[in-house]
């Protein structure tokens, strides 16, 4: 795989030329910067720019009126390889405040195990679930609430009107031993791209190191290749990036969220 091909085709397709991740949300293109735009539940931020020193500020700024008209917290979602070199430095500066890095992994699906094949295989007694509707969403954030520690709820508003309004376009499974979850994870759909995005992979504590991750990540795979995928891409957590190494997903960049919460009124 060529990775500077790659991280340049990710640019384009998913970031300049960014897809509405979800019902309700539109993509606008002004100023230097791509932006979503969405309700208060939605995910709002700029997933691309393409600044210099010369507009850098004045483009931060214009975002910062922008959403706080609106209301909104939003995120700058800045990526190693984004120009000018202190846009970290800038964005500080201007307010916003950073969040844990991640590395940006993509791999060819092509050189992925898939299905249950070796090294993917689940573990004795755990079986996959597709999740279609609120029950399998409540398990899925059951999951979250305990591999990361941190509130669901807007994820479960995002999953749930995903699976609505546009379910050709998502997929979400659940691991269940017995009647357990223990793992879970979806898989955002982009037509008209190349890539499909791996998202919310996440295994309760006393599971993990079972193989469960990598089960789902190859089910997924398998999924993304039947609608005709070339590439997977993550955003990984220091605990997701080794083991998707060992699977075979690059590092191409890394990621950071710079979050913006307007003052309350």
């Amino acid at each position: 795989m060529d990775h500077a091909a790659v991280l340049a085709l990710f640019d384009r397709q998913m970031r300049l030329d960014a897809p509405p991740d979800g019902p309700g949300v539109r993509v606008e293109r002004t100023g230097g910067v791509v932006r979503q735009v969405g309700a208060d539940g939605d995910w709002n931020g700029v997933v691309w720019s393409g600044l210099d020193k010369d507009t850098a500020d004045a483009a931060i700024a214009e975002q910062v009126r922008y959403f706080g008209a609106l209301g909104r917290e939003f995120e700058w979602k800045l990526y190693a390889h984004d120009g000018p070199a202190d846009l970290a430095a800038r964005l500080l500066a201007a307010g916003f405040t950073p969040e844990p890095d991640e590395t940006l992994m993509i791999a060819r699906i092509s050189d992925l195990p898939t299905g249950t094949s070796t090294g993917t295989a689940l573990p004795e007694g755990v079986r996959l679930e597709p999740v279609t509707g609120a029950a399998g969403a409540d398990l899925v954030m059951d999951v979250h609430d305990q591999a990361f520690g941190t509130s669901s709820s807007r994820l479960r508003q995002q999953v749930l009107g995903q699976l609505t309004k546009n379910p050709d376009t998502v997929s979400v499974v659940v691991a269940m031993a017995g009647e357990v979850p223990v793992c879970a994870a979806r898989m955002e759909l982009h037509p008209g791209t190349d890539f499909a995005g791996l998202w919310g992979g996440g295994t309760v504590p006393a599971w993990r190191g079972r193989g469960v991750y990598r089960a789902l990540v190859g089910h997924r795979a398998s999924i993304a290749a039947t609608h005709g995928y070339r590439f997977l891409q993550v955003d990984a957590s220091s605990q997701s990036r080794p083991i998707l190494e060992r699977l075979g997903f690059a590092a191409l960049s890394t990621t950071t969220p710079y979050v913006y919460r307007t003052p309350q009124a």
